[in-house]
């Protein structure tokens, strides 16, 4: 079987070249399924597995717009049609100056087995482009997500492909985005989830990913008849994802002491409270400021710049119980969980997608901490995309507290199936093995009775 699957990374490798974040998710995956393959060897007959590395669709595209000063630009834009096995194409939308196709191909090869963990009817896909927001005017946003839009509308629609917002995309792109889909399709579609709650959006959707990474590290915690009342937690992150997960370990009794941004991450150790996450909020999302601002604003606070050249993050080393990594992919190397063993932490919920490198994950593992892969404990968020698509299938908007309770239920339901899925292939604990197993599972069998297709 190791001979399979080896073979299957190398050729992986060999067709991706250049693209390492895609080879990391893809090893991760299949290394993870050797119980699998072993018990069932249809999956290997129907090359499930070398279907599923394969996009079923890859669209690149030039994006045009012009600036303020009336000087052309040109970008990139991409979308990742991943797997459609059970349900339409669903995943965010990413601008950053960072993405490209590998990226992409890794964030659309994960989205697949967690939106088949959210037990909802959705596939998996990724896009974005090479565009950055930070610093542009709204007329130059605009006139870019328009121009994106542009080419896009044709591939996407509530039955074909649902995108969301991700890293750089939030409120405001998703407003200009889905005016210009109306206006091009000449249709008023659920083609777009995080929409504005006068036309179309949902409640709690802007919270979901953050509350969800909280609510999967309370279901971790419970297995030890333990909580995150009186714990001190660190965040990675400042975006809408940490600011909510701030917010909810907060309510439940933690203590958040660091946050951060690419420039640098702040310390707090008197605790980011209620008055002070609302300073964050109101300066990331309306000022677009810096997190070093925080600093400048709050004596208690100490912050430090973001050194690229270090082997090691210093927010990681700070004395916690819990951490949660939502800022982006492999922001936690071998060195950061190291540093995290050494600070007591006991459990490790990703609200971001991939936010430990491979060496780091086994420092986790081999620790038996709890350690919520970001494929599972930051599913909440494209759970209450799915939920919006049922509201706009329906024509109707659920109140907070249902869809608040409906994500609930649905993490508490991702941490038992990747519970029994990790328990019933010989590896009971890891959520890692169990999140992979169960996302497989579905979408295989899916894809069997399909057909070769």
């Amino acid at each position: 079987m190791q001979d399979y699957q080896n073979g299957l990374i190398a050729e992986v490798k060999a067709k991706n070249p250049s693209e390492p974040e895609f080879h990391q998710a893809v090893t991760e995956v299949i290394d993870s399924l050797t119980g699998v393959l072993e018990k069932h060897p249809e999956y290997r007959s129907a090359k499930i597995l070398e279907r599923m590395v394969e996009p079923e669709r890859v669209l690149m595209f030039r994006v045009p717009w012009m600036d303020d000063r009336n000087d052309i630009q040109v970008n990139r834009g991409f979308r990742i049609e991943m797997n459609s096995a059970i349900g339409p194409y669903k995943g965010g939308l990413r601008f950053h100056a960072s993405v490209n196709l590998g990226i992409l191909k890794f964030l659309a090869f994960e989205q697949v087995f967690k939106n088949s963990l959210t037990t909802l009817p959705m596939g998996g896909g990724k896009g974005g482009s090479d565009f950055n927001p930070k610093g542009k005017s709204d007329a130059e946003v605009m006139r870019f997500c328009q121009s994106f839009m542009s080419e896009l509308f044709r591939h996407i629609g509530p039955n074909t492909d649902v995108p969301a917002g991700d890293i750089g995309v939030g409120g405001r792109e998703i407003g200009y985005m889905f005016g210009q889909y109306k206006r091009l399709a000449n249709e008023f579609a659920g083609v777009l989830t995080g929409k504005g709650l006068n036309w179309g959006g949902s409640l709690i959707r802007p919270e979901a990913t953050g509350f969800g990474a909280v609510y999967f590290a309370r279901e971790m915690l419970a297995t030890k008849n333990d909580t995150l009342d009186g714990k001190t937690c660190l965040v990675s992150g400042s975006g809408n994802v940490a600011q909510y997960a701030v917010q909810k370990l907060t309510e439940l009794g933690a203590k958040v002491v660091t946050m951060s941004d690419s420039s640098g991450y702040i310390y707090d150790a008197d605790g980011i409270d209620a008055e002070k996450l609302e300073f964050v909020m109101d300066l990331k999302n309306k000022q677009r400021g810096r997190i070093s601002e925080y600093a400048k604003k709050f004596s208690s606070a100490v912050y430090t710049d973001a050194d690229a050249s270090s082997d090691h993050n210093p927010l990681w080393s700070h004395d916690a119980n819990c951490a949660f990594p939502c800022a982006t992919q492999n922001e936690i190397n071998e060195n950061d969980a190291k540093n995290l063993m050494k600070t007591g932490v006991i459990l490790v919920s990703e609200g971001a997608n991939m936010p430990t490198t491979a060496p780091g994950v086994e420092v986790f593992l081999a620790a038996k901490i709890l350690y919520g892969p970001g494929k599972a404990a930051n599913a909440g968020g494209v759970a209450v995309s799915g939920l919006e698509m049922a509201q706009n299938s329906m024509r109707y908007n659920w109140q907070a507290e249902e869809v608040d309770s409906r994500l609930q239920i649905i993490m508490s339901d991702i941490h038992g199936a990747c519970m029994e899925a990790g328990e019933r292939f010989g590896t009971p604990g890891n959520y890692v093995n169990g999140a992979n197993i169960a996302g497989f599972l579905k979408v295989a069998d899916s894809m069997i009775d399909q057909g070769l297709v």
